[in-house]
């Protein structure tokens, strides 16, 4: 069975629909069915499906999706929102810049794209509507600054990378910092001149100035002072070296429940295993993708899939200009028909030796892999964030996708300065 099969098999059963765990798992073992000499038999597969789940830093992952569900259910993101409200409420596109910067926060609790869209977007979007912005705009506005949540670290596509790479999470989650941060620019640059070009209700954002101030500066911070430490209490135990990002994904779960449940009373004792449920039916699918997209991966490797791909790309184009780019093509392909773990786990060996032969360093590739997949949150077909902005407006993921493409232009332009200037992902590293 060749590599070409392979990937066409592959892409034939995304289209029909096939879940692509299964996907994955099936064609992880099928080379030996077809041909019992292949090295990889279904034996060694699942040893590898075992072993790609049994691991410390991917404990990290149920830890921030409890944790993301319990600040979620908590009301956090609303404390966010009117904490940066207070300031910018009655600036141009004050709101919607609010909603950005809220994304980039909660993003820095829950490390998911999704969560951050439902999460932010249940609090954020009737507040915009009632003010009299454009529901499709928020709508989409919401759906592309969730992608946020995984660019800004603690990131769990940056803990899949780190664990595929073979580099530091706690490294690769400060390269994110600033790519997450110019990101979010981007999307406040267009959303102050789509509110510029087509007006705002100032009576209605007024009156709702007035009410976000009327109990004071003072009142307002100390009532969202819990939510503003969490992201400072998470990052600032990894960075210190206090504890690993498994650890800190631990602590941030003990911190969400204990805010939620005893200071802002916001969750009872008993929503607590209903959480847990949902935290373990997310977590449950994610586990057997890992599982079946790392032995997929080795299948690939011992079809020398690596070393093919990396000499009809070095065949096709000669600089390193010319190989970002088409990477960056494929890597924006790949995000439109795949979900973010099973595409990191599976590209990742594939791509990094490519790109490392070019001189990139393998902490900024990951960014840049991360930044493309989070754009295939907003990219139709697959375009998840698309569904969740949609489920809590009924706005048609049609109309959703027209009026994010101007924000999908900017998450572009800043794709291409993450890519070609590294300085935005190695900074904070010293590089």
């Amino acid at each position: 069975m060749t590599i070409a099969s392979i990937f066409i098999l592959f892409l034939a059963l995304i289209f029909l629909g096939i879940p692509i765990g299964m996907i994955l798992a099936t064609l992880g073992i099928l080379p030996n069915l077809i041909d019992p000499w292949f090295s990889a038999d279904p034996q060694y597969i699942i040893r590898a499906m075992i072993g790609g789940v049994n691991s410390f830093p991917v404990l990290a992952v149920p830890m921030f999706i409890l944790s993301g569900n319990l600040m979620a259910k908590g009301k956090i993101s609303e404390k966010l929102f009117n904490f940066f409200s207070f300031f910018i409420a009655n600036k141009t596109a004050g709101l919607p810049i609010a909603t950005i910067v809220t994304c980039l926060f909660y993003g820095a609790i829950s490390g998911s794209g999704p969560a951050t869209t439902a999460a932010v977007g249940a609090m954020a979007i009737p507040v915009l509507t009632n003010l009299g912005y454009d529901i499709v705009f928020s709508t989409a506005l919401v759906a592309v600054a969730g992608g946020l949540g995984v660019i800004i670290p603690p990131s769990i596509p940056f803990i899949f990378y780190g664990q595929s790479a073979g580099v530091s999470v706690a490294d690769i989650f400060v390269a994110g910092v600033v790519p997450g941060l110019l990101i979010g620019l981007c999307l406040m640059i267009y959303s102050w001149y789509y509110c510029k070009k087509n007006g705002e209700d100032k009576e209605k954002l007024q009156a709702y100035e007035k009410e976000v101030k009327k109990d004071g500066f003072i009142k307002l911070f100390l009532n969202s002072f819990w939510a503003l430490l969490s992201p400072i209490i998470i990052l600032g135990s990894i960075y210190t070296g206090v504890a690993s990002p498994t650890e800190a994904a631990v602590i941030s779960v003990f911190y969400s429940l204990i805010v939620s449940v005893f200071i802002y009373k916001t969750i009872k004792l008993k929503d607590f295993i209903e959480i847990l449920k949902e935290s373990v039916g997310t977590y449950s699918t994610i586990l057997f993708i890992i599982a079946a997209a790392t032995g997929f991966a080795r299948v690939l490797t011992f079809m020398k899939a690596p070393e093919i791909i990396a000499g009809f790309i070095t065949n096709a184009v000669s600089s390193k200009i010319a190989v970002l780019l088409v990477i960056n093509l494929v890597l924006l392909f790949v995000g439109m028909i795949m979900d973010t773990t099973p595409a990191i786990l599976v590209l990742t060996p594939i791509l990094l030796p490519i790109v490392v032969s070019y001189g990139v360093n393998p902490i900024h590739f990951g960014v840049m892999l991360v930044v493309n997949l989070a754009i295939g949150f907003v990219t139709p077909p697959l375009g998840i964030n698309l569904f969740v902005a949609s489920s809590l407006t009924g706005v048609k993921v049609e109309s959703i996708v027209k009026k994010a493409i101007p924000f999908i232009i900017a998450f572009l332009i800043a794709l291409l300065l993450i890519t070609f200037i590294p300085k935005t992902s190695l900074i904070l590293l010293g590089g």
